[in-house]
């Protein structure tokens, strides 16, 4: 039996697909449904039943869950990069993540978590996925800090040989649609881009980047879950891995990408980045993947033209994963 968190948001319920394709359906989905919006990233997936997040934490922490469950993905956390509640990121992302982690361990079963990119900060130490670098990151806003909180815990207490922490980079594609204002700029732009073929994006504020080149590596969820079944496949394989394609790409690209797939002449405005976030911005994200290549991971990862082309397809038919 599995259990996936966050199993109605976007990762978790595109994981939900994944395992569902290869013939998973025994799962517990866990998350906290309050909108229409989300419901519909459940709509025709397989599972045994839906349990409340905190439902399900009361059943952990009372030692009431089944035993059975074998594997248990944890995709649940509140990934807003805006938020402030500190209160809020450490209850909802370190403490519910480390009771899960807690029961996995006491109880000898497959623990995936998702970690975040947000972890490295600035990018000053790089982007290497090895505990060294892990113990001195500095994130930059409090989803960071929750994730690199936890993060620590494993690496500290030793049990990075037991659990698998997976960095995602800047994941973007179907079932991300509820997400609001946190939903990709792929996602956000494409009604006006198709419409008017007009994008905004921010300016920059550094002055080695120009207006619209800052970069992220940026991963289709496609790519993403091909990951997350390898470490589903591979239950002996642990350890804090990135989770992105090596290859940084600007924002001026992804717009690009975008104008191509709904064949639109480019016209890209640049606007004023939110003062609260000026400070708080990555400039540069790049994956270092060697790690889980050096564990076996062979699969490539979809050039961002092509992953941008073939999401537009789902958002221009309002398909789901």
């Amino acid at each position: 039996m599995f259990v996936v968190t966050g199993g109605a948001g976007f990762i978790g319920s595109c994981v939900l697909s994944r395992l569902n394709a290869s013939g998973i359906k025994d799962i517990i989905v866990v998350d906290h449904l309050d909108d229409d919006a989300q419901k519909k990233n459940l709509v025709g997936k397989k599972y045994r039943e839906f349990l409340d997040k905190k439902d399900f934490l009361q059943l952990v922490v009372q030692k009431k869950l089944d035993p059975g469950v074998d594997c248990l993905i944890h995709m649940g956390a509140c990934s807003s990069t805006t938020l402030t509640d500190a209160r809020y990121f450490e209850e909802n992302n370190y403490e519910y993540t480390l009771h899960l982690a807690q029961w996995a361990l006491a109880h000898k079963k497959r623990f995936i978590y998702a970690s975040s990119a947000a972890t490295y900060g600035d990018g000053a130490l790089g982007y290497k996925d090895d505990d060294a670098t892990t113990l001195k990151l500095k994130p930059l806003n409090l989803y960071g800090l929750s994730k690199q909180k936890f993060d620590l815990w494993v690496v500290r207490s030793k049990f990075q040989g037991k659990l698998a922490g997976l960095k995602f980079f800047n994941v973007f594609g179907p079932n991300e649609y509820h997400k609001g204002d946190m939903r990709s700029v792929v996602a956000k732009s494409y009604p006006r881009v198709a419409r008017e073929g007009k994008i905004r994006l921010f300016k920059s504020y550094r002055p080695d980047f120009a207006d619209g080149e800052q970069k992220r590596d940026f991963i289709y969820i496609k790519d993403a879950l091909e990951v997350v079944q390898f470490f589903v496949d591979n239950p002996k394989i642990n350890g804090i891995f990135n989770v992105g394609t090596g290859k940084a790409r600007s924002w001026n690209d992804l717009a690009r990408a975008l104008f191509k797939a709904v064949k639109k002449n480019p016209v890209i405005e640049y606007y004023d980045m939110p003062e609260e976030l000026q400070d708080k911005y990555q400039y540069f994200t790049q994956a270092d993947m060697a790690k889980l290549r050096e564990h076996g991971y062979r699969k490539p990862f979809s050039e961002l033209e092509d992953s941008v082309a073939d999401y537009v397809t789902y958002l221009k038919n309002g398909q789901y994963l």
